[in-house]
C-alpha cells in the first residue's frame, strides 16, 4: 500500500496521513510514514515530542551521507545520480506507536528548478519508497506532485487531496488533478475535512465529483487540542478517527480492485 497526501496547509493532510498510519499499524502492518512536507509536523501527530523530534535530522541536511552516497565533488557540480538509497530507510527512520517516521526535508535553494546532490537523494529516496519496498507507505506531500517522478505515480495506490469546505481549497484538488494527469495517472481522490454542517456538505458534495470523494471527516474538537498539545489526534479524537477508518477502507477496497484489474 503507498499513499500520497496532498493539498494546501492547514486543511489537515497531516492529521489524516498520521491517523492512517495508525491504524494500518494497529492491524500489524510495517508502517513507514515519510514527511516530505518542508512544513514538517508528521512527527507531532503520530506521537513524537518535540524534544525528541529535534533529535532527528533530517535526510536534506545529512550533508556528509549526502556527499557520500551520491560521490558529489566540493563543489556539488558533479555527482551520480542515480545513488543507494535502498537501506537508508530502515537505518535512519525512527519509529513510535509502531509507526516508522523518515523525516525528508527540502532543499533550500533559490531556483526552482534545482538539480543537486540533495535533491537527487530526496528523489531516489522517494522512488525508492514507491517501487522498491513492500511495506505500507504514507506520504504527507506538499501541494503538488512534483516530488513523484514520471514513471512511479502510477505505482502509487492512492493520491489523495485534502480539502475544506472552500474555493481555494477545491482548486488546489483541480490544480493537482491537472498535474496527476501530466504525469499519466488519471485517478485522484478527496477527503474533505473539517466539514461542520450540511451546507458544508452540500458544497463539497456539489464541487467534488462523487467517484473522487473518499469520505469527510467532520471538524473535531479532539483534533484542535491534539493540535494545541502537539500531540497525536490518534489518542484525542475518536469520532475523527472512526471516519478515517471508514476512508481507510475505502482506500483499501479500491486498492485491491486496481490490483484486480
Amino acid at each position: 500500500m503507498k499513499i500520497a497526501i496532498t493539498g494546501k496547509g492547514g486543511v489537515g493532510k497531516t492529521t489524516l496521513a498520521a491517523v492512517l498510519a495508525r491504524l494500518y499499524a494497529d492491524e500489524g502492518r510495517t508502517v513507514l510514514a515519510a514527511d516530505v512536507d518542508p512544513d514538517a509536523n508528521l512527527g507531532l501527530a503520530l506521537g513524537f515530542t518535540e524534544e525528541e523530534l529535534s533529535r532527528i535530522t533530517p535526510i536534506s541536511e545529512m550533508k556528509e551521507l549526502i556527499r557520500e552516497r551520491t560521490a558529489s565533488d566540493t563543489f556539488g557540480k558533479f555527482f551520480k545520480i542515480n545513488p543507494k538509497v535502498d537501506d537508508l530507510p530502515e537505518m535512519l527512520s525512527r519509529e513510535i506507536n509502531g509507526v516508522k517516521l523518515l523525516l525528508m526535508g527540502t532543499v533550500k535553494s533559490g531556483g526552482s528548478g534545482c538539480v543537486c546532490p540533495e535533491h537527487v537523494m530526496l528523489k531516489r529516496i522517494l522512488s525508492h519508497l514507491i517501487v522498491g519496498t513492500d511495506d505500507v507507505v504514507i506520504m504527507d506531500m506538499e501541494a503538488g506532485l512534483e516530488h513523484l517522478a514520471r514513471g512511479t505515480t502510477d505505482l502509487v495506490d492512492s493520491i489523495i487531496v485534502v480539502v475544506e469546505p472552500g474555493a481555494r481549497s477545491v482548486q488546489t484538488y483541480h490544480s493537482v488533478k491537472r498535474l496527476a494527469a501530466d504525469l499519466g495517472v488519471f485517478k485522484v481522490s478527496v477527503v474533505a475535512n473539517k466539514v461542520r454542517n450540511e451546507a458544508d456538505e452540500r458544497f463539497i458534495m456539489e464541487q467534488i465529483p462523487p467517484e473522487d470523494l473518499l469520505g469527510i471527516v467532520h471538524y473535531s474538537g479532539g483534533v484542535a487540542e491534539a493540535d494545541r498539545l502537539g500531540s497525536s489526534p490518534y489518542d484525542t479524537a475518536a469520532s475523527a478517527v472512526e471516519e478515517i477508518r471508514a476512508i481507510k477502507r475505502k482506500i483499501d477496497s479500491d486498492a485491491l480492485a486496481k490490483r484486480l484489474e
